[in-house]
């Protein structure tokens, strides 16, 4: 049976490649420009390469740590999509004292 694929992703090329993850070798690097990749997760999917504000919430999201990995109940959960959601996110972190990343994937926001 053949290895499972996992995304990796280059932010400054809005790129994303379908690899075999290798425990060994974890790092990759861009075909592009030669910057390390950016592990993604299995259920992963990549946004448009024109739409840049996509691009620039996805950036936010993987320096945070989060990462799109399939869980038991079918997906990774709740990421916000725009830059709007991750303000708000983002605003009630700082108010709250909740970390940013637990922040960024809240579905709800009070």
């Amino acid at each position: 049976m053949p290895s499972a694929k996992t995304s990796f992703v280059c932010l400054p090329c809005r790129a994303s490649y379908k690899q075999p993850y290798d425990r060994e070798r974890p790092e990759r690097i861009c075909p592009r420009c030669a910057r390390p990749l950016i592990h993604a997760g299995s259920a992963f999917a990549a946004p448009p390469r024109r739409d840049r504000a996509a691009w620039r919430v996805l950036a936010v999201l993987l320096h945070a740590g989060k990462r799109f990995h399939k869980s038991c109940c079918g997906g990774p959960g709740y990421r916000p999509r725009t830059p709007r959601e991750v303000r708000e996110r983002m605003t009630y972190a700082r108010r709250s004292g909740e970390p940013f990343g637990e922040a960024l994937v809240r579905l709800d926001v009070p």
